[in-house]
């Protein structure tokens, strides 16, 4: 018990080293004002731009410029709610496994808490992630709870399983041809998706129990895909021999994008799940005459081979990247800005992963007519006095 009440609290403190990445540099500080440090106000946003509080049922974003911490706080942790927010009874709480499977299962949360914990740190970011509001649909943890393909396994999926569908105790009423009909939240995904190793039924998040808003008492965690994959207030996992439909997978978290297909431009649709390959610079501090540029990479779990930063036209130059990233927290990275000259300057990164795929630039973006999933590389503009 001891020991792990040291673990929680070594959590809750942010000091837990997860691995190093390849490119890593050696121990890295906490990206925390240090002493003599004073931010570089960005000029390509409002000085009025400033995120609230979390509320419930309201949208609530990081403020990006403002980490301080490689674990993002459960109380500034990105919040996106599509219904409501069920405040469940613990107590009288079950998990079911229905479906095509030769040994449905029901557990409490007792017995979910009982069977052998894996913790992993993971990020990830909101699909309608943006620019608008600095990329802040984001964060990143160190989650606990138990391996979802392991309870697959034991509820023995039959060999016609082909879908498995996650349903939360968030409920809402959808209108579908003039008919109203109370409908939970629900993504799926692949049979062949649900069973990697890594995905996890969380009950931890930072060391803590799961808080409300971030789906109390369970909540599923696909590390390397969009948020809206993470199914919170989780109730059923129900595995079917065809494709789920609900609002979540077939209308709504649908990126609708143009390819050529057999030599004919045609507009597709694609439903939102492996996160892009992204990077986007938050902060910049100035100590003397050196400019500290701060910010941070998601992708959907590949390697990266580097993150680069651009100033103005000059080349690309590789950045440091935190020695705590793992395959699937996110990567905050740091570039040393020397004798910057007065003006405006423009600033920019991309990442790079290990089978050579860029970062595009935001014109590079495939055309879509949606406004999920935004890689794009974000140029930055700070006036250097």
């Amino acid at each position: 018990m001891e020991s792990d009440i040291g673990r929680r609290e070594v959590l809750k403190k942010g000091l837990v080293l997860t691995g190093l990445a390849a490119l890593a540099s050696a121990q890295w500080p906490l990206p925390a004002l240090a002493q003599g440090e004073r931010l570089v106000p960005f000029t390509d946003i409002p000085a009025s731009f400033k995120p609230g509080p979390p509320k419930p049922g309201a949208i609530h974003f990081l403020d990006t410029r403002t980490i301080s911490s490689f674990y993002t706080p459960n109380d500034d942790f990105y919040i996106v709610q599509h219904y409501d927010q069920p405040n469940l009874d613990l107590s009288n709480y079950r998990l079911r496994i229905t479906g095509l499977v030769d040994k449905p299962m029901e557990l409490t949360l007792q017995e979910i808490r009982a069977r052998t914990v894996v913790e992993l740190d993971a990020g990830f970011e909101c699909g309608g992630n943006a620019k608008r509001l600095l990329y802040g649909l984001v964060g990143n943890a160190r989650w606990a709870g138990v391996s979802l393909s392991a309870l697959l396994k034991e509820s023995q999926v039959r060999p016609e399983g082909k879908e498995v569908v996650f349903f939360g105790a968030d409920e809402g009423t959808e209108k579908i041809r003039n008919k109203e009909v109370k409908q939970n939240f629900a993504r799926s995904l692949s049979i062949e998706d649900a069973l990697r190793d890594e995905n996890l039924l969380a009950f931890e998040m930072n060391g803590e129990p799961l808080p409300l808003y971030h789906g109390r008492p369970l909540r599923l965690v696909v590390p390397g895909w969009f948020g809206v994959s993470n199914v919170k207030w989780l109730t059923q996992i129900h595995v079917q021999d065809d494709r789920f439909m609900g609002r979540f997978m077939g209308r709504d978290y649908v990126t609708l994008r143009k390819y050529e297909v057999g030599g004919v431009e045609r507009w597709t649709e694609e439903s939102v799940t492996r996160m892009n390959l992204m990077s986007v610079i938050v902060r910049v501090a100035r100590t003397a005459n050196t400019h500290k540029i701060l910010g941070f990479s998601l992708n959907d779990g590949t390697p990266l081979k580097a993150i680069e930063v651009k100033i103005d036209e000059g080349p690309w130059q590789p950045a440091s990247i935190d020695s705590r990233s793992s395959r699937y927290s996110w990567k905050m990275f740091t570039y040393d800005w020397r004798d910057a000259k007065p003006g405006e300057h423009t600033l920019v990164s991309r990442a790079i992963d290990i089978d050579g795929n860029i970062q595009p630039e935001a014109h590079q973006v495939a055309e879509k007519a949606t406004y999920w999933e935004n890689p794009g590389q974000f140029p930055r503009t700070v006036m250097i006095s």
